[in-house]
């Protein structure tokens, strides 16, 4: 069988949303370098769920602040 090549429409549907730029960048990286990125954003979000936290226990009645 020839022609054209089998595309499957739903991963066409999601590579029209892809940001290339970002995967290019990603690449640039070693591995090591990704991991440090990962390890300094799972770091960023715990001090948005920290920050979250206290602010919802200073707005509970009862709650200290």
């Amino acid at each position: 069988m020839r022609g054209q090549p089998y595309r499957d429409r739903v991963v066409e549907l999601y590579r029209r949303d892809l940001d290339l730029t970002l995967l290019r960048e990603q690449l640039r990286m070693t591995p090591a370098q990704r991991l440090e990125k990962l390890a300094r954003f799972a770091s960023f979000a715990a001090t948005l769920r920290a920050a979250g936290q206290r602010t919802r226990t200073r707005q509970r009645p009862g709650g200290q602040g």
